[in-house]
């Protein structure tokens, strides 16, 4: 491990500088801590755990407290959709701040406020980019470290390469972490040569024993080459990074011309996106829990081409170290 890596790892109070990315619906509590367990740190998704895992929230991140005393994080989508949503948001950070957590993931809003409101606790905040612009303004925010969602990300992609985007935002002077395509040694070993001070993984932890997604939904991670993996807006109406099974190859992956226009207009995006990822909220919730009997929305990234195993979290975090650090000495 290098002595930025050690900076990071030091910094959260982890040992390997690997991070359990959150999603939504994957993020189940037992994986959150199973990740934390093996080394890295596991990211609570407020939303899963209530939602689709049916915690209360404080209930819920005492009962990983149970799995593991290693810390947890905590990932925030700060978007101002709704004053209700913030309300919830906010209310979620107290919880989680009283109940001990002291690493946050910021997403998609400005994260000044998050900040703020941690002052004083000796917490940190990451803040999700996809691009040098985005990185300045959580910088001025105040922001600990960055999350470079790359192209090679699921879920919400970025538009650049993991090489560029790290040339893009080395000069900021903070951890830099590798979000997206890495799936086993080789792509972790490449990620940490590249300058990134740690990864977070998303996808590798859906094909895990402590992942309690559908059988189809890891096996169709299992199946998928580089190549499956697209992007479609039918899920959030911004673009969305799954696998083309044949559920999706029949429905399509594009949007209408008119779907387009309400997206992306000046006027109607924000109703016309929110209505899209309400209504998403649902659909990935069944497609988790039914699999190929419901619809087949299953996100993943270009790590796929890397995971060709179930495994326990324990084992697939100890595989990536140790071949990272094997490909490191030859």
């Amino acid at each position: 491990m290098s002595s930025a890596q050690q900076l990071f790892t030091e910094m959260l109070g982890i040992k390997h500088p690997i991070i359990g990315g959150a999603m939504y619906p994957c993020s189940n509590p037992e994986l959150v801590a199973a990740v934390s367990a093996a080394g890295g740190i596991g990211v609570v998704q407020p939303i899963s755990l209530t939602y689709v895992h049916k915690h209360g929230f404080r209930e819920g991140l005492r009962y990983i407290r149970t799995l593991t005393p290693n810390p947890i994080g905590l990932n925030l989508l700060i978007e101002k959709s709704s004053q209700k949503y913030l309300e919830k948001n906010q209310q979620w950070l107290d919880i989680a701040l009283e109940e001990g957590v002291r690493f946050f993931i910021t997403a998609l809003g400005n994260p000044s406020w998050v900040v703020k409101r941690v002052e004083g606790t000796g917490a940190k905040i990451f803040h999700d980019v996809t691009a040098k612009s985005w990185a300045q303004k959580a910088m001025d925010a105040g922001v600990h470290g960055l999350i470079c969602v790359n192209n090679r990300a699921g879920g919400h992609a970025g538009n650049h390469p993991p090489d560029k985007l790290f040339q893009d935002l080395k000069e900021f002077g903070v951890p830099l972490i590798c979000a997206g395509g890495i799936g086993d040694g080789g792509q972790y070993r490449k990620a940490l040569s590249q300058g990134y001070q740690g990864v977070q993984l998303g996808t590798r932890f859906i094909a895990s024993k402590e992942c309690t997604a559908h059988a189809d939904y890891k096996q169709a991670i299992l199946s998928a080459k580089e190549e499956d993996i697209i992007l479609t807006k039918k899920i959030s109406g911004v673009p969305v990074a799954v696998i083309n099974t044949d559920y999706m190859k029949n429905r399509g992956s594009q949007v209408s011309g008119l779907e387009n226009f309400l997206l992306n207009h000046a006027r109607t995006k924000h109703y016309a996106r929110m209505f899209y990822s309400l209504r998403s909220v649902w659909q990935l919730k069944q497609s988790l829990q039914q699999g190929a009997g419901y619809k087949e929305f299953f996100q993943a990234g270009k790590s796929v081409s890397g995971i060709h195993e179930i495994q326990a979290v324990a084992q697939i975090i100890e595989n990536l170290v140790a071949e990272g650090a094997a490909g490191a000495r030859t």
